[in-house]
């Protein structure tokens, strides 16, 4: 009786370490889970992330691939507009330069011995030459600039009437001020001096 008494408390020793074992062995498993979980969650944030900036990169390429594109159409426009330009007006500086090296040839004193009549009637047609050159190209030279534009602006306002003189100093300002209200102080000293009189007659 006594033997087998002893051979359970065994058992139950052995089933309680058994127990204890299975438990150990379950909290060391959660614990691996967790930790495997949190790198599962780590790696999915980290992909979500490369996810998102590859997408802002291919909405970024998109938007700078269509403007670049459209503003390189404009850049050879402009740039082409600019060729013609300069050529425009290389052409024009060298017709001014063979205008004025005809015009400042014209010396009638060279004209001793010569038939004057003719070479005034050329000097004549040099010169309605190069104003009429002149008129025909001086408006493509110029182009209007900001100030410019700021010079006309001024100009409507002197046209106006408006005036556009300096701004006036406080010493002016007052005694305007005073000579606008002056005659309100006036009027309002008369309304008292009679309130007065009536009063002290009653």
């Amino acid at each position: 009786m006594k033997e087998t008494y002893l051979e359970l408390q065994e058992e139950d020793a052995l089933s309680t370490e058994h127990i204890d074992d299975q438990v150990q062995k379950a909290h060391e498993q959660l614990l691996l889970l967790k930790r495997q979980q949190e790198t599962i969650e780590k790696k999915k944030g980290e992909l979500e992330e490369l996810s998102r900036r590859q997408e802002l990169l291919q909405q970024g390429k998109a938007e700078m691939t269509e403007k670049l594109t459209r503003a390189l159409v404009v850049v050879e426009r402009e740039a082409s507009d600019a060729q013609k330009r300069v050529e425009l007006l290389h052409a024009i500086h060298e017709s001014y330069l063979q205008h004025l090296s005809v015009v400042e040839a014209i010396n009638p004193k060279n004209w001793e011995n010569l038939d004057i009549n003719k070479e005034l009637n050329k000097a004549l047609s040099a010169v309605d030459d190069a104003r009429a050159e002149y008129a025909r190209s001086i408006s493509k030279v110029k182009t209007e600039r900001p100030e410019d534009a700021a010079s006309a602006a001024t100009v409507d306002l002197y046209g106006a009437g408006y005036d556009a003189s300096p701004e006036k100093g406080f010493l002016y300002w007052l005694k305007s001020g005073f000579a606008f209200t002056l005659p309100l102080l006036l009027f309002g000293v008369a309304v008292l001096v009679i309130l007065f009189l009536r009063f002290t007659t009653l």
